[in-house]
Order: C-alpha cells, then structure tokens, then sequence
C-alpha cells in the first residue's frame, strides 16, 4: 500500500525498531573494509583471501569496478586461484541491469587457462569446480562471439537461464553455502529480461528469504531481497533488509544507496534523502583514495534530488542540479572507465534528466534552469530531456510559434532516440516507448492549449496506455511527469470527470508523490490527503 500521510509514521516506527532491534554490530571483510562480512571457504594462497573476500563482498555490493580490482589482486598474489578468475569474470555481468560483456568475462577466465576443462582442472575442490561449471555456462565458450556485450541478446538471454539453473543446482548441492543461495536468488532475477516480473521477483524473494533466514547479515542475501520488493505492493516486505544492509555494508556506495529503493518506493522521502546522502559520502571516500574529485553527477543524486524536490525543498534540490551541472559542463569527453561496464561516464545525461525533473516538479518555467543549455557531448536521450523540457517551458508560457517549434524538435529528436532503442533490441520497452510518451504528452497539452479538449484528453489517454503496457520499475518515474498526473491535471482545470480517478492511479505508481497527491486532494475537495487505494485496486 503506498504511503499516506497516515502510514508514514507507522513505517518509520517499524523502520526504526527493526534498525534498533535487529543489527549487528557493522560487519567488515577479513581487509577491514566495511563492504558486508562474507566467509567463503576456497583453496586459494592464504595470502590471497583478504582480497578475494573483498572481492566477494563488494560483488555482492554490485561494487563492480572495485571487486574487479580485488580479485586481480588475489589473482596477482597467487596466479592459479581458480575462484579469483570466477570472481573477476563474474564482475562483467550484471544480472538486475541486463548488462553483460561476453569478451571481458571470457579473457578474465582464459587468463587462468585457455579452456572449460583446464580451467576445472585448477578448481581443487568439488564445490569450487561447482562455481566454475557455473560461470562456464552464463558464458559459454564460443570465442567467435561478436566482440560487443550488445550483441547475441537472444544468446544471452538463454544463457541467463541455463545460469539459473545451474546455480539451483549448486544451491542444493551444497545447502550450507550461503553465497550459493544468494547468487541463485540473484540468477532468478537476472531472468526478468523485459523488466520487472512479479512472479519472478517473488520467487527470487521466497529463495532469499530462506538464506536470510540462516545468515541475516549477509551482504548479498539483503541486497537481492531489497531488489525483490522495491516496488510500491512489495516495498513493506522489504523494509526489513533495508533496516540491515546500510549498517552491514558501510562502505559501499551502493548498499547505502539501496535501503532507498524501499523508502521511495513508500513514499519516505526523508529517509531517501539520508541513505542517498550516506551513500555519495561512500562513493566519494573510494573516489578520494583514488585521488579522484567528488562526484556530483550519478544514480544515487538522482533519487536525492528527486526526494528533495517531494519535501517541496526546491532550493536543496536546485543546489543539488547546479553541482551535478558544474560536474556536466566540465567533461572534456568521455573518461576512462575502471571496468568495461563502468556506468559512472554519463555526468551529461544526469544532468538533462535531473534538470527535466526538478522543472517539472517545481514548475518553474521563468526561472534560470528552465534556460540552461545542452551539456558538451550531448547524447540523443539528453537532447531527448532538453527538447521535453522546452515544449512544457514554451506551452507554460503560451507562446504557441516556439511550441509548435518545440514539438518539432521534440519528434526528430524522438524518432532519433527510438532508433538507437530498436537498434539495441532491448526485450524491456521502457526506453522504446518513453519518447513517444513523452511526445504524446505535449501533444496533448498543446491540444488543450488551442482549447480541443476531446483531442486533449484522447492523446493524454493514449500516453497513459503506453505508461500502463511499461514494466513496474523502482525508483524516480521513468516517465518524467507521470502520465495519470497530466491527465488529472487535465481533467481537474476543466471540471472534467475522473480526474480523481487519475491521480489515484499516479499514487499506486509513485506514492507520496508531491503533485499526484496534491491534486488528489483537490479533487477530493480535502484540504488534506485521505487515504489512497492500494495498487491492488488500480491494476496495471
């Protein structure tokens, strides 16, 4: 059930007895990094365990850069600890994000040796082997493959679910090993190839939550359970792991950053703002050993900006935008990744989409973000966010000559982004479709404007179908202003019927969120929010 102002208090209560309650004392690895505590018997040189538990740790943490790092590490000091090759290869996919290189995975396993069976022969142990015929199978051994992680997606999604199985199967070879549990949860989640599947979630959770059962601090059996639920029906099953991961796993940008994937998702926006907060502090300490500067673009500032903007605290927010766009406008190109899959080069794109939100959020059409420019190397999704923002920027101040300009804008640009989505045959449509939802939105809103509201209301609902066919996803709307807001928006300014209908509909999607709530309220003719419906009363 989303988050009311009734059910707030409640939640953070019961947030605050589990965290009080339940917690250890935090865990750190052998090296003394709070990355979660795992223990993972090997035959590797004891010389090496510090780092390939670290390694582990920090995998689990989907720290991938730096677990990369760790296990070469271990594999410097004992170069035929086979388990270190496994851990290093398996840092090149990424199960929950779709993304996978097939050549960096299989050089970092041909660097213990050249073949499947040579590679086993160096596994000691049948358990160790166990792991190695595993990452043998996620990915296989056709050294033709194309040289690109984007291609072969019908391939890798094959081998995505033999993975799965074979992890079953280690799980119930070996029922004691908890990193096995763990990572088959992880498998069944890796399945969900066009975005979130409920039935597979939850069967990730059911094996989760036997592990979570046996070792309650572990580091990946928290994370995998937060992924499973970090929806708005799940969310409260997972407030639990989210009490438990930041204080098992400090050290980890991204374990602090996940306990908001529950907050968010029930609308707790303070909390959300704290664990993002926590979590940039994390990623800037690993920066700073690096000698590397602060980093105010990303993920994690995302989620804090957008938490900001739903406390109504716009001049954080706004703060928060300026830094991330100092950080934009400073990038020479793109720099060197740590890892191949390193997420951590797109300052650009940040911006355009953190600038998009913070307009619509705050509806500050007149002030001075509304005319800030493109960043350098600008991508077709950020010019995407930009010719969005400056349709709702050209319709809010009536100026129909630069919307019709706008919206042309809007179509090229649009039509270049879609073609860059077909062309990576992604199974998930979110990215496929958001331009044109996007473009139907402002469609819809310059309809109104030349006051045809039947065809108004007509394109708005078209777009609130195309949102409706998107997978459930976590995290700030994909779909910048939710298309039930605009369309309650719509109905609301013209007395038209339903639009309380609407803005229940965008709450199941995004409780508590500032602008669905309060035109809820409006339309409820409450100066206060009652209580929302459920997402089991407004099926997807």
């Amino acid at each position: 059930m989303p988050c009311t102002r009734s059910t707030v208090p409640a939640l953070l209560g019961t947030f605050l007895l589990l965290t009080a309650g339940s917690a250890k004392a935090t865990s750190a690895s052998p090296a003394g990094h709070g990355f979660g505590k795992v223990d993972f018997a090997s035959s590797g040189a004891p010389a090496a365990q510090a780092d390939f538990l670290d390694g582990l740790a920090l995998l689990h943490d989907f720290e991938y850069p730096s677990a990369a790092e760790a296990f070469r590490r271990a594999e410097a000091i004992d170069p035929g600890f086979a388990l270190a090759y496994w851990g290093e290869a398996m840092t090149f996919t990424h199960p929950v994000w779709m993304q996978q290189d097939l050549p960096a995975a299989r050089a970092a396993l041909n660097r213990l040796a050249p073949t499947p069976a040579e590679r086993r022969a160096k596994a000691p142990t049948g358990r160790e082997r166990a792991y190695l015929d595993a990452v043998e199978v996620l990915y296989g051994n056709d050294t033709n493959e194309p040289q690109s992680f984007r291609s072969g997606v019908a391939d890798k999604e094959a081998r995505d679910f033999a993975y799965e199985k074979a992890m079953a199967d280690v799980a119930a070879r070996y029922p004691d090993d908890i990193d096995a549990a763990a990572f088959y949860g992880l498998a069944i989640l890796g399945t969900a190839h066009a975005g979130r599947d409920v039935p597979t979630y939850q069967r990730a959770a059911a094996v989760l939550e036997k592990a979570f059962e046996r070792q309650p601090d572990h580091p990946g059996v928290l994370h995998y359970l937060i992924h499973s639920y970090d929806d708005p029906e799940h969310a409260r099953s997972g407030l639990r792991a989210a009490s438990l991961y930041a204080r098992v796993a400090p050290d980890a940008g991204h374990a602090q950053h996940m306990t908001s994937h529950i907050f968010l998702a029930l609308g707790m926006w303070q909390e959300t703002i704290d664990a993002n907060v926590a979590a940039m502090a994390a990623v800037d300490r690993m920066r700073a050993a690096k000698q590397l500067p602060p980093k105010r673009c990303g993920h994690y500032i995302a989620w804090l900006a957008y938490a900001e903007q739903q406390l109504g605290r716009f001049d954080d927010a706004k703060a928060t935008l300026s830094a991330c766009r100092t950080e934009a406008m400073d990038v020479k190109g793109s720099p060197d990744a740590a890892h191949s899959l390193d997420a951590d080069d797109s300052s650009g794109a940040a911006f355009a989409n953190l600038r998009l939100a913070y307009l619509v959020d705050s509806e500050d059409w007149t002030g001075d973000v509304a005319a800030w420019e493109l960043p350098p190397f600008a991508t077709p999704r950020t010019r995407l966010d930009f010719a969005f923002a400056r349709a709702l920027r050209a319709l809010a101040g009536k100026d129909l000559a630069e919307t019709k300009r706008a919206i042309s804008d809007l179509e090229a640009v649009s039509r270049e982004v879609l073609a860059i989505a077909k062309a990576q045959d992604d199974p998930n449509p979110t990215y496929r479709l958001r331009p044109e939802i996007l473009l139907l939105e402002a469609q819809a809103l310059l309809a109104e404007k030349r006051g045809r509201l039947d065809a108004a209301e007509k394109l708005a609902r078209q777009a609130t179908a195309l949102e409706d066919a998107l997978p459930i996803d976590f995290g700030p709307p994909t779909i910048t202003k939710p298309t039930h807001e605009l369309l309650g928006e719509m109905l609301q300014r013209h007395g038209r019927a339903r639009a309380l209908d609407e803005f229940a509909r965008a709450l199941a999607l995004a409780p508590g969120r500032r602008l669905a709530a309060a035109g809820f309220a409006a339309s409820a003719g409450s100066p206060k929010s009652p209580d929302i419906p459920s997402p089991a009363t407004t099926p997807r």
